[in-house]
């Protein structure tokens, strides 16, 4: 008898900065379910694979790896103030993160598989994954915790906000959707998802 092999489903996960994606994870992760976070990974690729490193650089147009460690302030700096560089920089970074999140999915035996993204539709990320679950809350929520977090300003952080994709269309791109306001219950919802993808791939 021919053996049935499932295929694996990947869900994305994205929301704004500060909307709790990490906290969102963290629930999935106590179903067992395995999460890449694909912002500290591309931190990780920034430090550590030279042809990258030589990029940024010349993106730059100065070294800013200082006894050879990412700037990350002043990379931040140059880039939220600059969309093209943005855009130059996530295109040099991206295609390395999305080729090391295909190769981890490959080896994890679960279900399904989550990638965390905070720009999972601008990065073209989305294209990785066959359904995505957006985070959202409140805008001052959010800027309180990024300015906890992050020790930044209200002005840096709504800069931030204002970089990014609004929730507005990431609802509209998104299968699901998590509301992470401190008013919410946030595990029901994360049940839901969880118990709808293990129902969608045992029919």
């Amino acid at each position: 008898m021919k053996e049935i092999v499932r295929k694996q489903m990947k869900l994305g996960i994205t929301g704004g900065i500060g909307s709790g994606k990490t906290s969102v994870c963290r629930v999935f992760n106590v179903l067992g379910i395995p999460v890449f976070s694909a912002d500290p990974e591309a931190q990780i690729i920034m430090n550590s694979d030279q042809s990258v490193i030589d990029g940024i650089n010349h993106i730059a147009g100065k070294n800013i790896y200082p006894g050879g460690k990412l700037n990350k302030e002043e990379l931040a700096t140059l880039i939220f103030n600059d969309p093209d560089m943005l855009r130059k920089v996530n295109s040099l970074v991206h295609p390395v993160v999305f080729d090391r999140f295909l190769k981890w999915a490959e080896i994890q035996t679960t279900p399904y598989v989550i990638m965390e993204a905070a720009i999972l539709f601008e990065s073209g990320a989305s294209r990785y994954v066959d359904r995505v679950a957006t985070v959202i809350a409140p805008v001052e929520e959010r800027i309180s915790r990024v300015i906890k977090r992050n020790k930044l300003t209200r002005v840096q952080v709504i800069r931030r906000i204002r970089n990014q994709m609004d929730d507005e269309q990431r609802i509209k791109l998104s299968d699901y959707v998590i509301n992470n306001s401190e008013n919410e219950m946030i595990i029901p919802v994360i049940l839901g998802i969880h118990e709808d993808i293990l129902t969608h791939l045992n029919s």
